[in-house]
């Protein structure tokens, strides 16, 4: 199958880097990654016009203009572009192990989605991986949390990955969903803005629609890069959206995916040099 990763992504262009050239060591590459920008300054557009210039598979930059946190639309839009039959949704500063898309794929199955874990670092181990790219967390690294997350165990990667619609620890940093499954849901719910819930809302109607979920632990490993959490937010218009969502059980968001599909009836260009 053809495997897109969608990399969000707002002016960090130092962690995108990062990000980019974790994907580019994968032990299976993916067939295609695309980054898209919520509005960042010409800066990220520099450093993906610089890495381009050696990625080995096709990138995508797709930017929107910077009008408050629109990250259900920049998503929307690179799964309407992408290409690949199954789409891994990653963040811009989530920098993954050599294994992460072969687990994703390993681990893809029809009627459910994937949903990863992640290693949290802290603020000094977060500023050695941004200054030295060969700078990884292990189980031993000092200054990560959830260290678990470390620990790479195929077989118990399987017995953690039985099919259920937990509801708990639903992050958008780390998945992994057939794209049709995605267009059947309409993608993440435009209508919903600023931080959060967004994630917990597609995949209460990717529920509802009887989809389940596969938890990924001791799998498709990434090390996400220690900033400012924004997620305390007092009375949250997001949280009313999931509460109806729940309510009437839906399925399709109105303001989705299908939004953006026939901008991308021809697939973007990409950024790599015609020599690539």
């Amino acid at each position: 199958m053809r495997i897109t990763v969608a990399i969000i992504t707002y002016n960090w262009p130092a962690a995108l880097e990062r990000v980019l050239e974790s994907l580019a060591r994968q032990t299976r590459l993916p067939d295609e990654v695309i980054v898209t920008d919520d509005g960042s300054t010409g800066e990220t557009r520099r450093v993906i016009e610089r890495v381009a210039a050696t990625f080995p598979v096709r990138l995508v930059h797709l930017w929107q203009p910077d009008d408050g946190a629109r990250m259900s639309r920049a998503r929307n839009r690179a799964i309407a572009a992408a290409t690949g039959d199954y789409v891994i949704i990653l963040d811009g500063d989530m920098v993954a192990e050599p294994h992460f898309v072969a687990d994703h794929e390993a681990f893809a199955t029809r009627g459910c989605y994937v949903q990863g874990s992640r290693v949290l670092s802290d603020e000094a181990l977060t500023r050695r991986m941004l200054a030295d790219g060969s700078v990884r967390a292990s189980f031993f690294t000092p200054g990560i949390e959830r260290r678990r997350h470390t620990l790479r165990i195929p077989s118990l990667a399987r017995w953690y990955a039985k099919p259920s619609q937990k509801t708990r620890g639903i992050k958008s940093c780390n998945m992994g969903f057939w794209r049709e499954d995605l267009l059947a849901l309409n993608g993440f719910n435009e209508g919903m803005t600023g931080w959060g819930r967004e994630d917990t809302e597609m995949v209460t109607r990717a529920f509802h629609a009887g989809l389940l979920r596969r938890d990924l632990r001791f799998s498709a490993l990434a090390t996400h890069l220690y900033h400012r959490t924004r997620k305390n937010v007092v009375d949250n218009p997001n949280d009313r959206i999931l509460d109806e969502t729940r309510r009437l059980g839906l399925v399709r968001c109105e303001f989705g995916v299908d939004q953006h599909l026939a901008e991308f009836f021809t697939p973007p260009l990409d950024e790599r040099p015609a020599s690539a």
